[in-house]
């Protein structure tokens, strides 16, 4: 084997070990990466089975429902709209103290087999002008809102958007 022959083995073992390592490198962040999903995208192309996105959009009036067992963590279920469809919530544990119906919010979790939506986590809103950007996002592209014009709407404000609505649906 000549010296050139030799050295191009190299280069070419060195490529193929840095695109091994590169492979991966990218499936390994590909497992660990949360997507953020509106409801009407969660009901139009259901993530995986499993897969943890976080669900965001308003929490819907009159959607809240509270079931305390004696000895456990609490229950609640409500439902997050963006304004044209609402995908029901599951969540153990306790709401964070600025959670209110009408307000934004982004849930952390799985869907489950039923068609809700499982979440782990549940993150409110800190002040009341302060909407998560992929919320924001998601209003603007249902045309619920347009910044030119003004402050998000509320989510009791939206026509047909309260729990009655969304149980008849």
């Amino acid at each position: 084997m000549t010296r050139k022959s030799r050295r191009l083995w190299l280069v070419g073992g060195c490529m193929l070990g840095f695109s091994g390592a590169t492979l991966l490198t990218l499936q390994a962040f590909s497992a660990n990466i949360v997507f953020f999903m509106a409801p009407s995208q969660v009901l139009a192309s259901p993530p995986a089975p499993g897969r943890t996105i976080r669900l965001g959009g308003m929490v819907v009036a009159g959607s809240l429902h509270e079931v305390r067992a004696d000895g456990k963590e609490p229950s609640v279920s409500f439902s997050v709209t963006d304004g044209q469809s609402a995908v029901p919530v599951r969540y153990v544990g306790i709401l964070p103290d600025l959670f209110r119906e009408g307000q934004s919010v982004v849930a952390l979790g799985a869907m489950r087999a039923d068609g809700s939506f499982g979440a782990e986590e549940v993150l409110a809103k800190h002040d009341e002008t302060y909407m998560p950007k992929e919320v924001a996002a998601a209003l603007k592209k249902s045309g619920r809102w347009d910044p030119r014009f003004g402050k998000p709407p509320s989510a009791a404000s939206w026509n047909g958007m309260t729990a009655a609505s969304v149980r008849g649906s």
